[in-house]
């Protein structure tokens, strides 16, 4: 039973690496084109409030 047990623990590594692994490769392209259009949004805003307004 002892032999048995330290043949699972190497086995859960394994099967805990390969859930990591494809978690890790995802495809995660799909987020960054909202991110991206987000930070162009607040870019225009940024612009626009600082290009009528010298206050300096």
């Amino acid at each position: 039973m002892a032999a048995l047990a330290w043949l699972l623990i190497p086995l859960f590594a394994v099967l805990g690496a390969a859930i990591w692994g494809s978690w890790a490769a995802r495809n995660r392209t799909a987020g960054d084109v909202s991110e991206l259009a987000g930070y162009a949004r607040f870019r225009e805003a940024m612009e626009k409030s600082h290009s009528g307004s010298d206050a300096a």
